[in-house]
């Protein structure tokens, strides 16, 4: 059943609603039971939305997002099923509305997920108009009340004797295998995970890294058999046959596949120095590394992170309220410039000095120094020492793509691996994403861009599922991020390095858009704290293949944002 109505549907929906009434009037307690599974009810007036306009209503006692475009009014559910945002504080784009904060695309008529984070669908409800008016929305009771939906997955039929092979279990493998069933791929869906645990929220290592992993699995095993996703975890990938289209695992064990997914991600980086594979000298990039910082975690202790990256400066927020002390180690003179300017990331650096966490920019650790196997001092570049009892390496990482050497798949440099725009690399049937995809960029005209963000990598699972499934669908890629600090929700959406940073708002209070302006004007990105969902409509503009440039932000740097 659809979730839209348009006025020239109204007459012979309505004679279905009346059809059904009278059916639940006449017939046993079954029918009884069904009327229960369901409610429906006025919601508002059509003449109470607008085109191009969203309207969240009351159904019982949960809540429906109504939108109308193009003349027709569509019901979905009213929360993005990645955190909970109200997607009416969100931005319209054409077909979809796109989440306030992290940047998930929903379809408006189907409720089904386009872009990311997350793993759900919203549901969709039935509407209809009267003759006076009145919208009327048609909901499942159940739907109403989680406000989330899995889509249809095709099963496996033995007669299909194709096999898919997906490498990587991080969010963009888990999103390929899930889509591939979804698209109605019956052969063979093999997911290959070299960490010993179901796919999860990797958001969460370093923010919050008390995290309990079973709540932050993306899907359950349950979810996995029903669907005939077969898992291999704990299980690394060691060689890939492009050739003859046949892989190897580090336990001798070889599989046959007729077209393959890697994302296999990132290693987290750790510097070439004395010490740094003693005990309690810690990287941050899997559930396992953040529960062996945050076991070491206590009042006494004195905390020392390498590097002012999102991951150094999210450890940073986490343990300075735990421990005696906190110091960050940078190399240049201000945190977070190559991502947000200078002029942002020094009030960033403010904030966490206000919080008490110390700073030591322009230096670096030249030694880690240790007794009993164990860190007790880190040795700076110009000599001096801070005493240490937990050292955490927050700076950067290597792409996890060695195993590839000799695949006949073409590796650059850095380990990234060029695609085209369906994420197909030069062996056909081998397709890449997430981090190590040099990928184009639809928001930067195309131009490819090695680029690891979270939602994006998801994205790249579903589009390269949808390519694998004979779905040709070209990637219209527009990075988004996030990250929160002390409460503090920083957005950015756009890519490249800016020759100006244009500021709107109030830096000090921390509440500001910032504009991103590259070459000949034009703006490349776009950030912002407290001001939502600005960056949000950005991104949605961006996805249109739209271009903003300098001049368009005077005399209202708002003014190309729908009224």
């Amino acid at each position: 059943m659809g979730c839209s109505s348009s006025k020239e549907a109204r007459s012979s929906n309505e004679t279905v609603a009346a059809a059904s009434k009278v059916t639940s009037a006449t017939e046993n307690g079954a029918s009884s039971q069904q009327d229960d599974e369901y409610i429906e009810a006025v919601v508002c007036q059509e003449s109470e939305i607008g085109d191009n306009q969203m309207k969240q209503v009351e159904l019982g006692e949960g809540k429906v997002l109504l939108v109308r475009q193009n003349g027709k009014l569509s019901a979905i559910g009213n929360k993005c099923s990645h955190y909970g945002a109200m997607l009416v504080t969100g931005a319209l784009g054409e077909g979809r509305v796109r989440c306030p904060w992290h940047g998930a695309c929903f379809n408006v008529e189907t409720g089904d997920i386009e872009d990311f984070p997350g793993m759900d669908s919203l549901p969709c409800y039935r509407v209809t108009v009267g003759d006076e008016g009145e919208v009327k929305v048609r909901a499942k009771r159940t739907e109403l009340a989680t406000n989330k939906r899995t889509r249809v997955m095709a099963k496996r039929e033995t007669r299909d004797e194709r096999t898919y092979v997906v490498i990587g279990g991080g969010p963009s493998g888990a999103t390929c295998a899930e889509t591939l069933r979804q698209e109605g791929f019956t052969g063979r869906v093999i997911l290959i995970n070299k960490e010993p645990c179901l796919p999860y929220d990797r958001v969460k290592v370093s923010k919050t890294m008390d995290m309990v992993l079973d709540k932050c699995v993306l899907r359950t095993q349950q979810f996995y058999d029903a669907n005939d996703i077969e898992l291999m975890l704990g299980t690394e990938v060691t060689k890939l046959d492009g050739a003859g289209r046949e892989i190897t695992l580090d336990n001798g064990y070889k599989i046959r596949y007729d077209k393959a997914y890697v994302a296999t991600g990132s290693n987290p980086r750790r510097p070439p120095i004395e010490g740094a594979d003693l005990r309690n000298v810690c990287v941050l990039r899997t559930a396992a590394d953040a529960k062996q910082v945050n076991e070491q975690l206590a009042p006494e202790k004195r905390v020392v992170i390498l590097g002012t990256s999102f991951i150094g400066l999210e450890a940073a927020a986490y343990c300075v309220g735990k421990v005696a002390k906190v110091t960050v180690i940078g190399r240049g003179p201000v945190p977070l410039k190559e991502s947000f300017g200078d002029a942002i990331g020094r009030r960033v650096m403010a904030l966490f000095e206000e919080k008490g966490v110390e700073f030591v920019m322009n230096s670096g650790i030249r030694r880690c120094v240790g007794q009993e196997g164990a860190v007790t001092q880190v040795e700076l570049t110009d000599g001096t020492t801070l005493d240490a009892d937990v050292c955490i390496f927050g700076i950067g990482s290597t792409l996890y793509t060695g195993f590839l050497e000799g695949s006949g798949i073409t590796l650059n440099r850095n380990g990234s691996i060029n695609t085209d725009q369906y994420l197909e690399t030069n062996v056909e049937g081998v397709y890449v994403g997430g981090d190590i995809a040099n990928a184009p960029v639809h928001s930067n005209d195309g131009q490819q861009a090695t680029i690891g963000h979270y939602p994006l990598a998801q994205y790249h699972g579903r589009v390269a599922a949808l390519n694998m499934a004979g779905k040709a669908t070209p990637l219209a890629a527009v990075p988004f991020f996030w990250t929160v600090l002390f409460g503090k929700s920083f957005r950015y959406s756009g890519y490249g390095n800016p020759d100006e940073v244009i500021i709107d708002g109030d830096l000090e209070a921390l509440k500001f858009v910032a504009f991103y302006i590259g070459r000949a004007g034009r703006v490349i990105g776009m950030s912002s704290c407290q001001r939502d969902p600005v960056v949000a409509q950005f991104a949605e503009y961006s996805s249109q293949g739209k271009v903003l440039h300098k001049d368009d932000l005077t005399p209202n740097p708002f003014g190309w944002i729908p009224a």
